[in-house]
């Protein structure tokens, strides 16, 4: 059972560690530091805030592969 649990563990780091790299997590950041900064405006749904994200990243291309 410990390793099984050790293993468990070891792939929930893993699968955190690529949501991160991959961007996955970036609306759940996104609500995170909207409400850590109180902010008084109402947060953006999930998909206007891929749809700015997304826009963000077409102004603005630098440091991307493709």
């Amino acid at each position: 059972m410990k390793i099984l649990r050790r293993a468990a563990s070891g792939l929930s780091a893993v699968s955190r560690y690529l949501k991160g790299v991959l961007g996955e997590d970036a609306y759940e950041r996104y609500l995170e530091h909207h409400q850590a900064t109180s902010c008084t405006a109402q947060p953006l749904t999930v998909k206007e805030f891929w749809r700015d994200k997304m826009d963000r990243q077409d102004a603005n291309p630098e440091g991307r592969c493709c």
